[in-house]
């Protein structure tokens, strides 16, 4: 492809609104012009990257035994009644009217439409298992769409449902997803790691998602160098701090101070010169009308998902500042659960605590040196209420876990027979009875992948794609063109030598200085250059650079293209 007949627009700086800095880059390199709030064309650079991504996903999804089908993007509401979803998902779901007032959604997912399918046209067990699968244009709205591509409201994603007669088969199914996974974004270059989550608003039981490692990401992500354990820090179990937990004894006698004004762990720790660590925090909540207690050491966070799994808590929300002065007779910064008989929960770390610091419940005051067995009733219920972090024992017991950042760019999920019951969608089985199907379902965000890519790769100087999903594999940067005949015909010549060989490249053929086309290429992130000069051909030489090369080097003009094709072979 030559420059003057396709089409690059590159920026010097980037809009102010972009804040991540794959989102400055793919600005500044003309891969996405935004049109509006979370919006955005794809230009022709990125839609030749995305069309990349999309190739490797579709090799894969078709080597594992999936079926490709394209599903309405729009879709009637009638079907999100039948799962009681219409008002459940909330208003991320974009919901219209036809001429004829008939209420219909962009589709945010497609569970009932799949679903659908499967009822009409699956009857008897000898059709099972089915693995079905689109790569097609989802929309969600945003209450805060940001951060580019990665939290827009439209956007590619490829989502695959699987149907079976049992669980087995779709375990089975769920294990080659889950392999195919780990091959396009290992195809594609990303450092990764696939974490066991929670499955969300989506339903079903088993969860794994994907995960590109990134400061940038929005996803906390646990994980032990030591094992292939790594889980999503929601839902990854905290373990006793201590091998052999038990709550220790009382060694000090306890004491109430005064604390004038200070109403956090971290506020009272620094008060009384203590290790927060040493402090222990106490939440109220209201859960189905009934007050509870939560306990947690003062330096961990209180896991949320894990509290709304525990049945009596389900939908818990913070007690009021009224609800707690009419329960403790204290305000919130102040609470303890010394002299108090309301429900008890504690986390398992604070139940090896001794001589803890927390609230007295009296406004201004806190108690020191408090003990279990001695100071506080025995709890109602010991539980992992917490948050992990970096230095907890993993799980798999095979060492200590620690905490980075993740992008979230695939999710599999076992729906069980979620969907199937609620839209009847049943098969016949060897006996002629009728069960309905177990489904699978399988996500990658497609367009989301871009822009984590570029924030694992990239540099001062722009982005550095991968090869394999890279604009153009080689770009030409001729020096002189229109001034000197002999550059033009060699690099005319190397042109078609590399076309021949199927080797991408991009032939710069602007009117530009020198550094200006570097510059651009440069940011645009194409892996491989060359450069043709009048000076270089006269030792016989072309001037080679990879894109993460400090130094360039000096190839014989006659070895470069099989210089290039080895290039292209290791990458």
């Amino acid at each position: 492809m030559r420059v003057s007949q396709f089409f690059i627009s590159t920026l010097k700086e980037a809009p102010t609104e972009a804040e991540l800095i794959s989102h400055k880059l793919m600005l500044r390199a003309g891969i996405i012009k935004r049109l509006g709030s979370g919006l955005y064309t794809w230009m022709p650079l990125g839609l030749r990257v995305l069309r990349k991504i999309e190739n490797i996903v579709r090799e894969e999804m078709n080597k594992s035994g999936a079926i490709e089908l394209l599903m309405p993007a729009v879709q009637p509401a009638e079907i999100w009644h039948e799962t009681g979803r219409w008002e459940v998902f909330g208003p991320q779901m974009l919901k219209i009217k036809d001429r004829h007032e008939h209420d219909f959604c962009f589709g945010p997912t497609h569970e009932e439409v799949i679903t659908d399918i499967a009822r009409r046209e699956i009857k008897s067990y000898r059709q099972l298992p089915l693995n079905f699968y689109q790569i097609q244009t989802k929309f969600r709205d945003e209450i805060r769409p940001r951060f580019g591509v990665m939290r827009s409201r439209e956007f590619i994603m490829q989502d695959a449902y699987s149907f079976h007669t049992d669980s087995t088969s779709l375990d089975q199914t769920y294990q080659l997803m889950f392999d195919a996974y780990n091959k396009i974004f290992s195809r594609i270059g990303l450092n990764f790691r696939a974490v066991s989550a929670d499955p969300g608003a989506i339903g079903g039981s088993r969860s794994h998602e994907f995960h590109v490692l990134a400061d940038s990401g929005e996803d906390a992500i646990a994980f032990c160098p030591d094992s292939d354990y790594a889980a999503n820090i929601e839902l990854a179990e905290a373990l006793p701090l201590s091998k052999s937990p038990q709550t220790p004894a009382p060694t000090n006698s306890m004491q109430k101070i005064v604390t004038p004004n200070k109403k956090t762990c971290q506020e009272v720790a620094n008060f009384l010169n203590v290790p927060l660590e040493e402090t222990v925090k106490t939440l109220a909540v209201m859960a189905n009308d009934k007050f509870f207690l939560l306990l947690l050491r003062g330096d961990h966070q209180l896991n949320e998902l894990k509290v709304n799994k525990i049945p009596f808590l389900a939908g818990f929300q913070l007690a009021t500042e009224q609800q707690i002065l009419e329960k403790t007779g204290t305000v919130p910064g102040f609470i303890g659960p010394v002299g108090l008989d309301d429900c008890l929960i504690v986390d398992k770390a604070v139940m090896e605590m001794k001589n803890f610091v927390c609230g007295a419940n009296e406004k201004d005051y806190h108690l020191t040196n408090v003990n279990f067995d001695r100071d506080i009733k025995t709890p109602d219920h010991v539980l992992d209420i917490r948050n992990v972090v970096s230095g907890d024992l993993s799980p798999d017991g095979k060492g200590q876990l620690e905490i980075c950042r993740g992008i979230e760019i695939g999710h599999i999920f076992q729906l069980g027979n979620k969907y199937s019951k609620d839209m009847k969608a049943n098969y016949l089985n060897e006996s002629g009875q009728s069960k309905p199907m177990e489904m699978g379902c399988y996500g990658i965000g497609v367009s989301r992948i871009v822009a984590a890519a570029i924030e694992q790769h990239h540099d001062a100087q722009g982005i550095i794609f991968p090869l394999a999903i890279a604009p153009f594999q080689l770009v030409i940067v001729p020096i002189g063109l229109k001034k000197n005949a002999q550059v033009k015909a060699e690099v005319e010549k190397l042109y078609q030598e590399f076309s021949t060989a199927n080797i991408e490249a991009l032939l710069d053929d602007r009117d530009e200085r020198p550094g200006v086309m570097f510059a651009d290429m440069e940011l645009i992130g194409i892996p491989h250059r060359i450069v043709v000069s009048e000076r270089g051909l006269k030792a016989g030489n072309i001037e080679y650079r990879g894109r993460r090369d400090e130094e360039s080097q000096a190839v014989p003009l006659a070895d470069i293209v099989t210089f290039i094709t080895s290039k292209l072979c290791t990458n």
